[in-house]
């Protein structure tokens, strides 16, 4: 795919850090060596491994009532109950609800493990496993391994910077690896290696620091003002910044930390979406614009909608589909070369509501219209035809697409 746009400049800041069982690092970038696993490959006792990813839409409603539809089989079940839930968040495994006592944490029991040149699917039990107390809106990060690795929790009410423990959790048990008081009701915990970056604040976000799975800082401050929306793919882990986005990425067990300036004076993005694990990303820009960052090659695009828009994903598949949710419910698709729009669908959705989310993966977009219990099922390839429409077993007041 072509990319007009400037390359990142290196930073020349690099830090130890131990590879090995518990590395957070991406996969391996299309070369089949990516970090030592453990668990014979993502497995887990009780869990089957199975010859296709297990594709399920695992549902919230506004009571917290959480089921899941198995999109192979068609055949549904009910989980469990949480809190009532302000914002979920998703690793393609495990579910993450903010709720008033914290992060309850749902696992669908559905994964697949990314080993570079190939993939290993897992089926088990799904389940409730617990909550991670915190006070306000949870920023949850996610890293590439629903078994390995770490993810982020940063809470907004206490200022506290969270980082779990992935092999933990597929035991069933959340654990806490660190907690740090930072001070600050702003700011995030984006998984890299075996620590996280956690931002740095001086009223505002300056920066960014690593710490070691012991919650111990080391190294330089990393500048990004302003630090919003982190996202893991396949080359490393992107936080954005006021002038472009930082990417840390891990080579022979050394973390190294690049700025990707923007090009131009366009809105920056303030949260990046696409298809799990794969080079580039999306992130709305103003309300029409299209920021693509491709970490592969450490180039920004954008793009004009044309369409005041509330979401976009990049699918990053051969054709270069960029997926846009606009504020008439309608889904368009773009391509990522020149921009042109490719296809839209007639209004899908009524106006904005908590929930409505649009999840991409490498054949199919996933729509949740909670007013009418329903989640869509769009062909973007296809001219966005809508392939079905699924009833699920609850109110798909949230809800993500699980097994990826």
């Amino acid at each position: 795919m072509h990319r007009s746009t400037l390359a990142g400049i290196v930073t020349g800041l690099t830090l130890a850090a131990t590879t090995g069982c518990g590395s957070n690092a991406a996969p391996a970038d299309d070369t089949g060596t990516g970090p030592d696993q453990t668990r014979d490959h993502g497995a887990v006792d009780g869990a089957q491994e199975v010859a296709e990813p297990q594709l399920h839409l695992t549902t919230i409603d506004e009571a917290g009532t959480v089921a899941q539809l198995d999109l192979l089989e068609g055949s549904s079940a009910e989980i469990g109950r949480i809190g009532e839930p302000s914002a979920v968040d998703s690793d393609g495994r495990y579910l993450f609800a903010t709720t008033a006592d914290g992060v309850e944490i749902v696992d669908s029991g559905m994964w697949t493990w990314d080993h570079g040149d190939h993939f290993h699917y897992y089926r088990g039990e799904p389940k409730r496993l617990g909550t991670v107390a915190g006070e306000g809106e949870a920023k949850v990060a996610t890293g590439p391994l629903s078994t390995a690795g770490a993810t982020g929790v940063f809470f907004a009410g206490s200022g506290d910077a969270v980082l779990l423990d992935n092999e933990a959790l597929a035991d069933g048990k959340p654990k806490e690896l660190f907690r740090i008081e930072t001070g600050s009701r702003d700011g995030l915990v984006a998984p890299v290696g075996d620590g996280a970056l956690v931002t740095v604040a001086g009223g505002e976000v300056t920066g960014l620091r690593y710490h070691d799975a012991d919650g111990d800082a080391s190294g330089e401050q990393i500048p990004c003002a302003e630090a919003s929306g982190t996202i893991t793919t396949k080359v490393g882990v992107v936080v954005g910044c006021a002038d472009g986005a930082v990417l840390a990425t891990e080579t022979d067990g050394r973390i190294a930390f690049e700025q990707i300036p923007y090009p131009s004076q366009a809105p920056r993005a303030t949260r990046f979406d696409g298809r799990k694990n794969r080079p580039t990303v999306a992130g709305l820009s103003g309300k029409s614009g299209i920021w693509l960052l491709d970490t592969r090659e450490r180039r920004w695009t954008h793009l004009d909608a044309g369409a005041s828009l509330r979401q976009v994903a990049a699918v990053d598949d051969e054709e270069g589909h960029v997926l846009a949710l606009d504020t008439t419910g309608r889904v368009r698709v773009f391509a990522a070369e020149g921009g042109k729009q490719l296809a839209v669908t007639e209004p899908l959705v009524g106006d904005a509501a908590a929930g409505v989310d649009l999840v991409v993966d490498q054949e199919r977009a996933y729509l949740n219209d909670p007013a009418e219990g329903v989640v869509h099922e769009i062909d973007y390839a296809d001219d966005a035809r809508i392939a079905r429409t699924l009833e699920t077993p609850t109110a798909p007041v949230f809800f993500t697409e699980t097994g990826r």
